[in-house]
């Protein structure tokens, strides 16, 4: 038996196994008599490991260093802020206050369809998704590659945030928008409080990670990672490499994307942070610090970031304010010294184990 397939991290039951082992104990969580505070603070968790799983997945599985995946989240975030806010709107009071503020007489027609809640939740999926089609088709089939993705995604980032930020009349600007209610749907109120929006939170993450790793097992995983490695040689081959960068890159996108959603439900707010630099390096960061090449390690490192950081809040302001210092540090860090991040580590830990009798360690960058 040979080093890789001897160690048990490469086993894909075993890899089953520990993702349902991840998410049973995650859902546990509401169980343990959480505070309601609390509780939306793990839900908000949530959200940031689907951030980390869509990084993971353009970046580390596709070969793509999108620094723009805050585009489909804010995007989607800011349909869903407007789908709630006019939940709270009525026939004789339609307009927004901040609309008033911004001396709007009526309600802009952009406006108008968010009425429904129903055409809002369609347009919150679609509406980042079609962004997300055309940009990669305009950036793929022109055969970008390199830094002049993460160039192209950082520009179109930075374009959405001024348009959030000048358009204020109709975003509210920097002060964002505040439903003042709970979403509801189907006659039911998602409490941002409690452990139903938790689970909400949790079960799409699940779903789109398993979903996610089932995809990267299939044949078009294994072209998608292939195209990854050598583009060059899978076009030569006869397959699109568009399509497989194109199909992977609005994947990512539409898991982002429910990530924006979600996130409107659990904090009712969003302003144009969604839509900052920072926010979606961060998303980067995660990725890198998990093992870019592992959703698993992604949602392990996104979760566990985000806990210190909120954490060292706790404890003095100070903290706060050196929180990017300190997440600069440990990124530094994983680069130099733990190059396959914190999935990397395990898998050589995993190693020690003995199976059939003997135990061995992997060099191989596993993907999981």
């Amino acid at each position: 038996m040979n080093g890789q397939s001897s160690n048990i991290y490469n086993d894909p039951k075993a890899q089953w196994f520990a993702y349902i082992v991840l998410f049973g104990v995650l859902a546990l969580i509401p169980t343990f008599g959480t505070e309601p505070f609390q509780l939306r603070v793990f839900s908000s968790y949530a959200v940031y490991a689907m951030l980390a799983v869509s990084a993971s997945m353009v970046w580390g599985f596709g070969g793509i260093l999108s620094l723009g995946q805050g585009i489909p989240y804010g995007l989607a975030a800011y349909c869903m802020g407007a789908t709630m806010q006019m939940q709270f709107q009525t026939p004789d009071d339609p307009i927004p206050s901040f609309m008033l503020t911004n001396e709007l007489n009526e309600l802009p027609s952009v406006w108008q369809p968010f009425w429904n809640t129903s055409v809002g939740l369609i347009l919150a999926l679609g509406v980042p998704t079609v962004v997300m089609v055309v940009f990669g088709f305009l950036m793929f089939q022109a055969r970008l590659a390199g830094a002049f993705i993460a160039i192209m995604t950082l520009a179109m980032l930075n374009a959405f945030y001024s348009m959030a930020q000048d358009l204020q009349p109709f975003t509210a600007g920097f002060n964002g928008i505040s439903p003042p209610n709970a979403f509801k749907a189907f006659g039911v109120e998602v409490d941002p409080y409690s452990s139903m929006l938790y689970w909400i939170n949790l079960g799409v993450l699940a779903l789109v990670t398993l979903g996610s790793k089932y995809m990267l097992q299939s044949k078009f995983g294994t072209l998608v990672r292939a195209t990854r490695d050598d583009a060059e040689r899978v076009r030569f081959l006869g397959y699109s490499v568009a399509y497989y960068q194109i199909v992977v890159f609005v994947f990512a996108g539409l898991i982002a994307t429910l990530a924006g959603i979600l996130w409107v439900m659990t904090q009712q707010y969003v302003s144009p942070t969604a839509f900052e630099t920072p926010f979606s390096i961060y998303m980067v960061i995660w990725a890198a610090v998990g093992g870019r090449h592992s959703l698993f390690g992604a949602i392990v490192a996104a979760i566990v970031l985000n806990y210190l950081q909120t954490e060292l809040a706790d404890i003095s302001d100070m903290w706060q304010k050196a929180w990017l210092l300190i997440l600069g540090g440990i990124f530094i860090a994983v680069v130099l010294l733990l190059p396959r991040g914190l999935a990397g580590m395990f898998e050589y830990l995993m190693g020690f184990i003995k199976i059939g009798g003997r135990n061995s360690s992997s060099t191989r960058v596993s993907e999981n």
